[in-house]
């Protein structure tokens, strides 16, 4: 006897993550779009954080990570408003892991993801117990990467100061 995978369909998960604040959310979509990733930016700015000034977005070089994707899902006023709230900071291509999100993300995958979910509802729930439980704990990264390491490792991304 013989066991055939059956693959049941795929669906993208979407980190929020303040990471010295030990605060996470994820937001499960059927795609990963322009118009998904325009979506959880305008709940990180009206749900997550309405009276902040500014918000830091870290982010890797995904197409569908820049403004301009505020701009394909919403009227230009909206787009506008909402890019005018969101500072957005690049990751070096092939340096994702310099994200802490990814690093949370590593840690998500050890807990909750290391197994094969059969829908997008259970993989929502889980999640949803996932990141309350480490929200109520305010995990945090313990990043070990510091401007030093950084130049010397990146030393082509980082101007030399004389």
């Amino acid at each position: 006897m013989d066991y055939e995978y059956e693959r049941r369909g795929v669906c993208n998960a979407f980190l929020l993550f303040q990471p010295l604040a030990g605060w996470r959310a994820v937001k499960v979509t059927e795609r990963r779009t322009k118009h998904d990733f325009a979506q959880v930016m305008r709940e990180l700015v009206d749900v997550h954080f309405p009276h902040a000034e500014k918000i830091r977005v870290v982010l890797d070089n995904l197409n569908t990570h820049s403004p301009a994707s505020l701009y394909a899902a919403f009227p230009p006023q909206e787009a506008r408003r909402l890019v005018n709230k969101l500072e957005f900071h690049y990751t070096p291509k092939h340096a994702s892991w310099l994200n802490m999100a990814e690093i949370e993300f590593s840690v998500m995958v050890g807990q909750c993801l290391k197994r094969r979910i059969p829908d997008q509802e259970t993989l929502t729930r889980e999640l949803g117990a996932y990141t309350v439980r480490r929200n109520q704990e305010k995990a945090t990264v313990r990043w070990q990467f510091d401007v030093q390491q950084a130049r010397t490792k990146l030393g082509r991304l980082y101007p030399q100061i004389s």
